[in-house]
């Protein structure tokens, strides 16, 4: 089992995309493994041919191999040899998963510990009864699984829409490869029955259900309970005016004739990006190596962008934000956002950053709310929906209303990096840039 991303330690087995006797060159897809962060492709680096697949699909917490233990999935021989040698050929052949020795079960001493037949007047008599005779067991001959090793192996976009149309995943019989679930599976789903919903089950039947939590979901509840454990947050909100920011974009967006669309959270991206390089505390981590504790303070401004896939939260990266366009700033986050719901993303897309954004503006509901920090990041941003607000204004003749459009925005600092005068600063120069946005052109 290779290792896909730096913290992995296990994977699942996904869909094979080739089989015993297919020839591989460099580059090939292998199989899809699903790590603690995503479902991604294994391509094979050499050439040579499949002879025969040790692990396969919907194998669950498969042990990344290393040096002194090896997780074998698949034996691969040179082009030319006798595949057909391998057709018996086992995990425990490939020196993987041996099965350790049974202990032989203690049994207590009955009436003497002498043999039966050294003819002593104390010696136990001798068992006469017939010994049982072995019976073949009764299973299917399929493998043992838990509960967990029976969820289906399911595509990042078939699991995306069961969730939006309530299809129970569980259920759907998959006609991809090595019984994959796919989309078109999804679609053509048809409940069968007129079971009652959960909430007027009949009495003895259970409530509730339980779903496995992904490798992912476990990865993310890891992260960030170790965040909220080890870093001292503290929470900074301020009230932004984005009415010249607003139209700003709608005149870029004009200009473009349609060459690019800027969003508002690619200027807010970008605003992250000037208030770090103006306060470069904000853009450091804490770091511990070799007994020492130490603060990194970046020299570039690598933003992390949350995602909301079927799957979980992802944070892919636009880096070097401060010295990128808004042109291309927008360009990466919609790239980084298709792939990350698609689970396209690679390890170094995802894993770093200096700084996170979370903008919940899309929901009309959120109007804020704060996040956990990222680590080893210090800083992450949470923002809320646009609000049309009335100034007052006044002049010579009569009062009057001024409407302004405003977010409020929310910036969770690590204590132990950022003091909470410095956090103020930062939130005070990202007001500054985002109400006055002529100084991201700069």
């Amino acid at each position: 089992m290779p290792a896909l991303s730096p913290t992995m330690t296990s994977g699942n087995i996904g869909a094979w995309q080739k089989k015993p006797g297919d020839t591989l060159a460099p580059g090939d897809v292998l199989v899809e493994i699903e790590t603690d962060k995503a479902q991604m492709d294994f391509e094979f680096q050499d050439e040579g041919v499949l002879a025969k697949i040790l692990k396969d699909s919907g194998e669950k917490d498969v042990a990344v191999g290393n040096a002194s233990s090896q997780t074998p999935i698949a034996v691969m021989v040179e082009e030319g040899e006798d595949i057909s040698a391998f057709e018996s050929f086992t995990l425990e052949d490939a020196g993987g998963e041996k099965a350790s020795p049974k202990e032989k079960p203690k049994e207590e001493a009955a009436e003497s510990s002498e043999p039966p037949d050294s003819g002593s007047g104390t010696a136990p008599p001798k068992d006469e009864s017939p010994k049982p005779q072995a019976q073949e067991s009764e299973s299917a001959g399929g493998r043992l699984e838990t509960s967990l090793d029976r969820e289906p192996s399911a595509s990042p976009l078939a699991k995306k829409l069961a969730l939006e149309k309530g299809v129970p995943i569980n259920k759907v019989k998959g006609t991809g490869p090595g019984g994959r679930v796919t989309k078109a599976d999804i679609e053509k789903y048809k409940p069968t029955g007129g079971a009652a919903p959960p909430a007027v089950a009949a009495a003895g039947k259970p409530t509730y259900e339980d779903i496995p939590a992904s490798s992912m979901r476990k990865t993310i509840a890891n992260r960030l309970q170790q965040s909220m454990n080890q870093n001292p947050h503290y929470f900074v909100t301020a009230t932004v005016s984005v009415s010249k920011l607003i139209k700003l974009r709608q005149a870029l967006n004009m200009s473009g004739e349609g060459k690019f669309k800027l969003s508002l959270n690619d200027f807010l991206v970008k605003a992250c990006a000037v208030a770090c390089k103006k306060v470069p505390t904000v853009n450091s981590s804490w770091r511990e190596e070799g007994g020492q504790s130490v603060i990194r303070q970046h020299n570039t401004v690598d933003i992390s962008v949350a995602v909301a896939t079927p799957v979980g939260l992802m944070t892919p990266i636009v880096k070097s934000v401060e010295a990128l366009g808004l042109e291309s700033i927008s360009s990466q986050i919609k790239d980084l956002g298709k792939r990350a719901r698609d689970g396209k993303l690679k390890p170094e897309e995802y894993q770093g950053g200096t700084f996170t954004i979370s903008n919940m503006g899309m929901n009309a509901a959120v109007e804020r709310f704060t996040a956990v920090i990222n680590p080893p990041q210090a800083g992450i941003l949470a923002v809320g929906t646009t609000r049309k607000v009335a100034i007052p204004t006044s002049d010579d003749e009569s009062p009057n209303v001024q409407w302004d459009d405003q977010i409020v925005v929310t910036a969770s600092f690590d204590h132990k990096v950022v003091d909470g005068a410095v956090g103020g600063e930062w939130i005070r120069e990202f007001q500054k840039v985002v109400e006055n946005p002529l100084e991201l052109l700069l």
